[in-house]
């Protein structure tokens, strides 16, 4: 039953973040919600789960000329670097913390998405009129 509940969970991680909408924002939430993994393990599956997902996607992205890969070394070798170093990091900081921080990322990204839209919509108004 349990492994029925996690395949549930990826599969929503997954179409969600198909959809556009970053799979970890949904994914993350559900394992530790509903699936009661702890925060670091949960965070973790995020992370691994998003390699074989970047290797499916990068093909079909470039194949479709969506891809430019213009200035990917300076941000793809800081990127790796950063990430191996807030792995090790992390692994000091209490799951609360961790779980507190990612809320309050949530809650930052939630309200960066809400003022995005309410400037399209204002610049579409501007447009139209």
């Amino acid at each position: 039953m349990r492994f029925l509940l996690y395949l549930l969970a990826g599969l929503a991680g997954g179409v969600l973040g198909g959809m556009g909408m970053g799979g970890g924002t949904v994914l993350i939430p559900i394992l530790t919600v509903f699936c009661k993994v702890p925060q670091h393990l949960a965070q973790s599956v995020n992370l691994f789960s998003f390699l074989p997902m970047a290797a499916v996607s990068l093909p079909v992205h470039a194949r479709n000329g969506l891809l430019d890969a213009r200035g990917i070394w300076p941000m793809a070798v800081p990127a790796a670097v950063l990430s191996a170093l807030g792995g090790i990091f992390v692994q000091n900081v209490p799951g609360g913390a961790l779980r507190t921080g990612f809320g309050v990322f949530l809650c930052l990204l939630s309200l960066w998405q809400f003022r995005s839209a309410v400037c399209t919509m204002r610049a579409g108004r501007k447009k139209g009129a």
